[in-house]
């Protein structure tokens, strides 16, 4: 499955061409190397994402192709999940 339609399929981002276009800025890195919104993913991937000030990781537990909304996050298991201090002088 491409990973722009497993993002929005595992409802870790809301839609596919948003997650598109957040794939092809280089802030997700797939098995530690960077990835296109095409590229392949399978199940035991680690997916490393960053979005503004959150950064999360997870491991792909398995892939469909439609899921339901309620069990969307069983498709994958999170790794870490951290949401980074803001560093400016008050």
């Amino acid at each position: 499955m491409r990973l722009d339609k497993f993002l929005k399929v595992s409802r870790l981002i809301k839609r596919r061409s948003v997650a598109k276009e957040l794939v092809s800025r280089d802030i997700f890195l797939l098995n530690n190397h960077p990835c296109k919104p095409s590229s392949e993913v399978k199940e035991g991937d680690i997916l490393d994402l960053t979005l503004g000030r959150h950064h999360l990781i997870v491991k792909i537990l398995f892939i469909k192709d439609h899921i339901l909304k309620e069990d969307a996050f069983k498709m994958y298991e999170v790794i870490k999940d951290e949401i980074k201090e803001d560093n400016k002088d008050e």
